[in-house]
């Protein structure tokens, strides 16, 4: 006879936690939203002849995320804040409004664009293309994870804002 399978109750409760972390990492990358001139390149992207380059700053937290040698002072903290800012755009803290997945003219146009092109998925894959434009999104995510870490740094140095999140107003 055969036994009936137990699940422990923790099971149920770690697989709704993993579930509704996944989406999470995708919605936190900020790849800047494409204009025209971006979705006129799409057929040269497919084909990885005018790949976008990684900015430098996403590079160096690429390479590591968690370098504090540089970081003597709160300056340094801001200075390397101030510079992720300029290719991420506003940290969540700060930003105003964007809610990182409503209707974009820019991302239906690469879509319509895309879909002309046959076979599409394979010919990015084969170019490698999708390679790198998985490099460019793994870079945008490590610049973000960089911000944060920046930030948690500062605070735990005692630096200020914008070494370190932005106080909450209160009322909030």
């Amino acid at each position: 006879m055969t036994q009936p399978v137990r699940f422990s109750s923790r099971g149920p409760r770690l697989l709704l936690a993993a579930a509704l972390l996944v989406p999470m990492p995708v919605a936190a990358q900020v790849v800047p939203e494409p204009d025209a001139a971006e979705v006129a390149k799409t057929p040269l992207r497919d084909l990885n002849i005018d790949a976008r380059d990684i900015p430098e700053a996403l590079k160096v937290a690429v390479e590591n995320p968690y370098e504090t040698a540089r970081l003597k002072t709160c300056n340094a903290i801001v200075a390397d804040i101030a510079e992720l800012d300029t290719v991420l755009g506003a940290d969540y803290d700060i930003a105003e409004g964007s809610d990182g997945g409503g209707i974009n003219a820019g991302r239906i146009g690469q879509k319509v664009v895309g879909s002309i092109i046959p076979f599409r998925g394979i010919l990015r894959e084969v170019t490698g293309a999708a390679d790198a434009d998985r490099a460019l999104r793994a870079a945008y995510t490590a610049g973000m994870v960089r911000r944060g870490f920046l930030k948690g740094l500062g605070m735990g140095r005692g630096c200020k804002y914008p070494a370190r999140p932005k106080p909450v107003a209160k009322g909030k």
